[in-house]
């Protein structure tokens, strides 16, 4: 599954200037499609959004972005047959350093040489969350809008691609639109739902006319 920038700032709790920060540095990069000019999109894998996730929690903890690109190099220079260190290997900090557990559970290598073990990143945990909020995130909503004195159903489902919502209106196949929020999204869904119904009437009266003559 691939998802745009706006897809892992709702994800991930980052903000789309925060990850354009760190694509453009090259801390974490879209690992799908990079931005290559204007109106390009970038796009991060499942795996690029674990690793966003496990970055941003090392943050909250108090540690520096330089202290995480340290230490990031060091496990890529030291454990070569790891490819994405934040995605892969579970994390402990106490705020100023960073642990990371090996396969030998009596091993733990300190990534920055000080302090002392109080705080774990549970890997597997971070992942299930991450995986519950893209399903929610891809679940549809459902609303209805008033056209024309009467009420239809829309349907919406985020665009985890090209980026907001499209709809459709199951009372009407074929009569569907799309926006780069809930809000605006609705607003286009009226306007098809009345366009729709016009071409309906349109091709009525001209069955109608036909009829007659």
């Amino acid at each position: 599954m691939n998802f745009n920038s706006k897809a892992v700032s709702k994800i991930t709790d980052l903000t789309q200037r925060r990850l354009d920060y760190w694509d453009s540095s090259n801390f974490i990069k879209p690992s799908i499609s990079e931005a290559a000019g204007k109106g390009s999109v970038r796009l991060y894998s499942f795996s690029d959004l674990v690793q966003i996730k496990v970055a941003k929690t090392l943050l909250d903890s108090g540690l520096t972005l330089q202290k995480i690109r340290k230490a990031v190099t060091y496990l890529k220079k030291h454990i070569t047959e790891v490819e994405k260190p934040l995605a892969e290997l579970r994390f402990l900090t106490d705020g100023k350093t960073i642990f990371v557990i090996t396969g030998d559970e009596k091993r733990i290598i300190d990534t920055l040489k000080q302090g002392q073990l109080v705080f774990s990143i549970a890997l597997g945990d971070l992942i299930e969350k991450l995986r519950g909020e893209v399903i929610d995130l891809e679940k549809e909503r459902k609303y209805s809008v008033t056209v024309k004195g009467r009420k239809y159903r829309v349907v919406l489902r985020a665009d985890m691609e090209d980026g907001g919502y499209w709809g459709e209106c199951p009372d009407l196949p074929g009569c569907a639109s799309q926006g780069d929020t809930i809000e605006e999204t609705l607003d286009m869904m009226k306007d098809a739902i009345s366009g729709h119904l016009e071409v309906i009437e349109e091709d009525r009266q001209a069955e109608k006319a036909k009829r007659a003559s």
